[in-house]
């Protein structure tokens, strides 16, 4: 499982906003994916937006549950040992299976000096394994932390978390998306992609989340946020 989108990457960086890239995925899936698998996929956006759950995420100036997870070496990480060090951009994705979630990663991982220089870490969360979380790191040659949530426990409590629709699950099976090996449990649940900015206090500054997998915060809008909002 290395997708990059439908077809193989070139070696050189991809330095384009992001949502040139995620626009250029969608046009791949448009020419490439049969007409009616297309149409499981926008069902399944549409059902999740019919339950609003973006909505009712967990929400600026709320604080965020305490956690700990496991890194893609397998070490424990804790979010007041991240928080400790400065603000906290934290930003959940699916999984490495998923094109959009690895254009988001890449394209974070160009503005890590940004964030560092505005005083905040970045990390990511997503359902799968440790090891799945190795191989994603270990091939996008990613500057950052990815953290695993076993059984979505995390993205349950930033109320990011859903069930697989049927007949999605079986378009994912027949593309070999096994999310019960991905992600160590039989639960099909996923989280839909969120972005959060917290503050040292664990408040949160800022969150993003949308019910559309293709649709992801843009990168320099982030180190924005940070730059204009949060000096000082």
């Amino acid at each position: 499982m290395k997708w990059r989108s439908l077809q193989e990457a070139s070696p050189e960086t991809d330095i384009r906003p992001l949502r040139d890239i995620c626009a250029e995925r969608k046009e791949l899936i448009a020419k490439y994916v049969p007409a009616e698998t297309q149409a499981i996929h926008a069902r399944a956006v549409t059902d999740l937006k019919h339950q609003r759950l973006a909505a009712n995420i967990l929400p600026v100036g709320t604080k965020i549950p305490e956690f700990q997870l496991q890194d893609h070496d397998g070490h424990t990480v804790s979010s007041s040992v991240l928080l400790a060090k400065g603000r906290l951009i934290l930003c959940f994705i699916r999984g490495r299976w998923c094109p959009f979630c690895v254009a988001q990663m890449e394209a974070m991982n160009l503005i890590v000096p940004e964030i560092e220089q505005a005083g905040a870490t970045l990390a990511a969360v997503s359902p799968q394994t440790v090891q799945q979380s190795f191989f994603m790191h270990n091939q996008h040659k990613l500057r950052f932390p990815l953290l695993s949530d076993a059984e979505n426990k995390v993205a349950k409590q930033f109320g990011l978390a859903y069930r697989v629709r049927d007949e999605q699950k079986a378009i994912y099976q027949r593309a070999f998306v096994n999310l019960p090996f991905v992600n160590g449990d039989d639960s099909w649940e996923l989280p839909i992609p969120a972005t959060y900015i917290i503050d040292r206090d664990g408040t949160v500054l800022y969150a993003s989340a949308n019910e559309d997998y293709t649709e992801r915060p843009e990168p320099e809008d982030i180190v924005r946020f940070l730059s204009v909002n949060l000096r000082g």
